[in-house]
């Protein structure tokens, strides 16, 4: 009798259940479906030799050897007196050789490694490369004979070997064939295997049937077979997650809008006449964009990416300001209260006298503008509520707390949300529910997306991009301080910020730690520093003594920066202080701030032109990109230090640490950052959700493979919006939406 994909993973496995336990408890697989998709990380060609370069101490090796030589020996056991026995067998590769150690107590299990270890016998031996009396050792082995034999990890009784061995993911206790004879059993009795790809689909695009590309991933024949299997489970997972977006879209379309036209655009008219600069032709071009969205029966759902200090937040002030001409409110929502303050500054300066709605003698155009935070008491709240209920007002910007039940709208028209990275859809959808109809929504991101993530994590947005800087920002330099090879360089570069702040300038000094002896603070990019360590093969995490603000502040304001004026800054200060600060930098009254990145994104003091970034090697480059970005923004050139005192030769961080050196193309360091680190980190671990957690599909390298995905998607919702003609397609596809859902009301 056969299986299906729900039968449990106990059919397959059979009677081993401790093994079948370990690889549930680590992999989460429960059902035989599970089991079919935990695919091969790689795969050993078994027809000859592996190549086997200088390891490392404590690598895991999986190759084919040779036996070369046998050295059988008996010895007297100190412990017991009684004679034992030690097999010394040599493995030839193509390439290293490795020495394996077996040891027996009785005689003819002595007899039997002698006989099990011929020499010419060829095998697949796994185990952990470790380095004694000069020569490489392969410890605690295990191994199955390509050409059968009499031990139990033979597979001649499980399938015959083909070119292409697969290697899977491991647990402790699990060896590779272990998988491989379950994987091979359930392939052998599996009932009709159900595809997600409709039948068409598959034709169009040249894909193999799910079935094909089941059994050709666990057993390939060549290398062939293997590519046009991934092709196929990474052209259906992409095709799951565009019809998920292309519904999103489609949904929005189908909802009614207020059209926000900006009536007689008194407002915008004066705020332009007033600027004191033109504005760049992307500006505009994106501007004419917006405002034809805008003007729609429908919800405007944008995406406005651009460099640091492109000009996003005018766009987007222009666009609140047609729909306040319009009747409506518009609110801005940003992820930290520093970068929520430093808009609201920053917004209500742009606007000057336009913002003093209220106020006696104030222009007729003037629009009321609000500040709402979590940190505000209950009193402080009470009127910027009232008059946005009111309708009063006319722009707030906020953090997480405009999300709160007690904050109404009188008639929000526009929702504006910065660094969508740190927010998920559902909570943009969260503060849309406030409005009596669908809002307008522009989502506004400083870290430079490739077409492909854009389509992918963003695709349920149209997307506008901003090149161009305006006139006035000066060139930055960016230079890596590498105190491994120039320990001496240290001092340099506080000599450096001293010239600086003597010159009139201020200075930020970037840590990635608020105090010593702490975890990550949540203000570094962690999925750039597990990025950077660990999965690198660099110092772990927790091996790496970093710089922290409170230890820095204290060590500079004593020694090479004596006498300057410092201030800390960082997420755990309270809002006011930090809102004193920032006021205190942007006014000149501190000469170098020393903050954690919470000072990333946002922050604008046109005085500050130099950055030391400390252990630069623990952030992501887009991150640094963002960090850079806020020196050189007054006109005034622009130094950019990265200090780091981990920056091996050849090793990630310094590729990454001279990208950032050598060029200041966002774009260019987004697709190298993506080339280096999953996409889930790169976008945000914990905030970006399902959209970053790809299993097959990776963004850059599939970008063929998810436009066909995204054409194809089109086409299906085009012919049967509810999928009700692919039943299986349409389960994965409200499947991948409730999971989305879950994982917010998970993050709530």
């Amino acid at each position: 009798m056969g299986i299906s994909f729900e039968s449990p993973v106990a059919a397959a496995f059979g009677t081993a259940s401790t093994k079948r336990e370990k690889v549930t408890k680590a992999f989460g697989i429960r059902t035989v479906g599970d089991l079919m998709r935990h695919f091969p990380r790689r795969y050993v060609e078994t027809g000859a030799l592996s190549a086997l370069e200088e390891p490392e101490e404590g690598q895991h090796l999986t190759l084919v050897g040779e036996v070369a030589m046998v050295s059988p020996h008996s010895y007297r056991d100190r412990r017991t007196g009684q004679v034992a026995y030690r097999q010394e067998v040599l493995l030839a590769t193509d390439g290293v050789r490795l020495e394996m150690t077996f040891f027996a107590k009785k005689k003819h299990v002595a007899d039997w490694w002698i006989r099990e270890f011929r020499v010419g016998r060829r095998g697949l031996f796994m185990g952990q490369a470790k380095r004694f009396r000069d020569k490489w050792q392969l410890a605690h082995p295990s191994k199955v004979w390509l050409d059968g034999g009499d031990d139990d990890t033979d597979l001649a009784a499980v399938d015959a070997i083909g070119a292409l061995y697969p290697i899977y993911p491991l647990t402790k206790g699990v060896d590779t064939w272990d998988l491989q004879r379950a994987i091979t059993f359930a392939r052998t009795v599996l009932d009709d295997v159900s595809d997600l790809v409709p039948p068409s689909v598959v034709h169009d695009y040249g894909l193999v049937d799910a079935r094909t590309a089941y059994d050709q991933v666990h057993a390939p024949e060549d290398r062939r077979q293997v590519h046009q299997a991934q092709r196929h489970f990474r052209f259906e997972e992409a095709l799951v997650t565009q019809l998920v977006l292309a519904r999103r879209r489609r949904a929005a379309l189908a909802t009614g809008a207020v059209a926000r036209d900006g009536g007689a655009g008194t407002r915008l008219a004066a705020f332009d006449d007033r600027l004191p600069f033109e504005l760049t032709r992307g500006q505009r071009e994106i501007g004419d964009q917006i405002a034809a969205d805008l003007a729609r029966p429908h919800p405007m759902n944008r995406l406005l990416q651009g460099e640091v200090g492109s000009g996003k937040t005018l766009v987007a002030l222009r666009a609140m300001l047609r729909v306040v001409d319009s009747g409506g409110q518009c609110a801005l929502l940003a992820p930290t209260e520093v970068l929520a303050q430093q808009h609201f500054r920053s917004i209500s300066a742009m606007l000057g006298d336009l913002a003093e709605a209220g106020v006696l003698g104030a222009a007729d155009e003037a629009v009321g503008v609000e500040l709402l935070t979590g940190s505000m008491t209950k009193q402080q709240r009470k009127a910027p509520l009232l008059r946005l209920a009111s309708g009063e007002s006319g722009l707030v910007v906020g953090t997480h707390a405009l999300l709160e039940d007690p904050v109404q709208f009188a008639d929000l028209g526009l929702v504006v949300v910065d660094e969508q990275h740190r927010f998920g859809v559902e909570q943009r959808s969260a503060l849309t529910d406030k409005a009596g109809s669908p809002p307008h929504v522009l989502v506004m991101t400083a870290t430079p997306i490739p077409r492909t993530v854009a389509m992918t994590v963003f695709g349920d947005l149209e997307t506008s991009t901003l090149r161009e800087l305006p006139a006035g920002r000066a060139p930055i330099q960016t230079n890596l301080v590498d105190l491994l090879a120039h320990p001496g360089w240290f001092e340099r570069v506080w000599q450096r910020v001293r010239e600086e702040v003597g010159k009139g300038h201020q200075v930020y000094v970037v840590c990635p730690r608020i105090e010593a002896d702490q975890a990550e603070t949540g203000e570094v990019d962690q999925g750039a520093v597990d990025a950077a360590t660990a999965d690198d093969g660099e110092k772990p995490a927790a091996a790496v003594r970093l710089s922290a603000v409170t230890e820095v502040i204290e060590a500079l304001s004593d020694g090479p920066l004596a006498g300057l004026r410092l201030a800390p800054m960082h997420g755990r200060l309270p809002a006011d202080e930090k809102d004193a600060t920032m006021r205190a930098f942007a006014a000149g009254d501190v000469d170098v701030l020393v903050s954690t990145t919470v000072i990333e994104v946002g922050v604008d003091v046109h005085n500050a032109t130099t950055m030391v970034i400390l252990d630069a090697e623990r952030f992501g480059l887009s991150q640094l990109h963002q960090l850079r970005g806020r020196v050189g923004r007054g006109g005034l050139p622009g130094l950019c230090l990265l200090v780091s005192g981990a920056c091996e030769v050849g090793s990630p961080a310094q590729e990454r640490l001279t990208a950032m050196a050598g060029t200041t193309d966002g774009f260019e360091l987004s697709r190298l950052d993506l080339e280096q680190r999953r996409e889930g980190d790169v976008l945000g671990r914990s905030q970006s959700g399902w959209r970053s957690t790809l299993e097959n599909l990776r963004v850059l390298r599939d970008e063929e493979t998810i436009v066909q995905a995204r054409e194809a998607a089109e086409a299906l919702l085009d012919a049967d919006p509810d999928l009700a003609v692919h039943p299986p397609l349409a389960e994965a596809v409200t499947d991948l939406e409730a999971r989305a859902e879950a994982d917010f009301l998970e993050r709530s």
